[in-house]
């Protein structure tokens, strides 16, 4: 949803907004939040993105109430500071808490169908949380800031291997991170028989010589050896939980077809 804020917030088209990206096959959200005159509103780093809470809570209903869309699932993660009001404005969307899936497991498709998982980077302790972190969704405890090898942790019997390096020193940078975090989305060892999920943010950002819009797309003509290729551009491994900037772009890469594509292969 950071749709504003060029060039170091904005990381999505203006012309994607929330119930295009889910048309389009987008079904893992990354929601920060902040409170403003005691609602919830979207913000990204300090720039406010013109889109509350309660706008998105409406969008989430209408497509997993539509006819063509009600047997689909979405992620929603949300990480914000004032959690003590995310459950309220749940309760008074449409479809309330009966839409979620707030138990603090990875769930089986088929039991969430039609719902929207929670996966809550926020409240460490659950403390002001009903049900306390048994009820926050899916919830890492431990989330270390722009670890470069990444890191992983457990909800209940499944292990998740965790990839957000997102302060990379510059553009020089974007092949190193698109190892890093494709590495990630392999198969797991076969000697390890317990559930695993990868989850990797292809994301990252620093400024002036690595912006969203660098990193995601690149600039310049590639094809020809003139310029840098972007990590989007770079990907051919897509398993797990993707989350990227600007992934409608470029269009040539046909990024989201080949993540879709990538869920029915053995």
């Amino acid at each position: 949803m950071a749709f504003y804020g060029w060039p170091v917030s904005q990381c999505q088209s203006v012309t994607s907004p929330l119930l295009v990206q889910l048309a389009c096959g987008i079904r893992v959200l990354d929601i920060r939040l902040a409170k403003k005159k005691g609602r919830l509103v979207v913000y990204h780093g300090q720039y406010p993105q013109r889109t509350t809470f309660q706008s998105i809570l409406r969008d989430l209903h209408i497509f997993l109430t539509s006819p063509t869309s009600a047997r689909e699932t979405v992620v929603v993660s949300i990480k914000q500071e004032d959690y003590d009001i995310i459950s309220p404005e749940i309760e008074a969307s449409p479809g309330g808490t009966g839409m979620w899936f707030l138990c603090n497991r990875i769930p089986t498709l088929g039991e969430v169908r039609g719902k929207v998982i929670l996966f809550s980077r926020f409240g460490v302790d659950g403390g002001a949380w009903e049900g306390g972190l048994e009820g926050m969704g899916i919830h890492p405890t431990n989330w270390p800031d722009s670890k470069k090898q990444g890191f992983t942790w457990t909800c209940k019997d499944a292990l998740v291997r965790t990839q957000d390096w997102y302060n990379i020193p510059s553009f020089l940078s974007i092949p190193e991170k698109t190892k890093l975090s494709t590495e990630f989305l392999l198969p797991p060892h076969p000697s390890l028989t317990r559930p695993v999920l990868s989850i990797t943010y292809f994301s990252a950002s620093s400024f002036p010589f690595a912006t969203p819009t660098v990193v995601s797309t690149g600039f310049g003509w590639p094809r020809f050896g003139l310029g840098v290729e972007g990590v989007n551009s770079r990907n051919v491994t897509l398993r797990g939980w993707t989350l990227m900037d600007f992934y409608d772009k470029p269009v040539e890469s046909g990024i989201v077809p080949l993540l879709i594509e990538c869920n029915f292969l053995g």
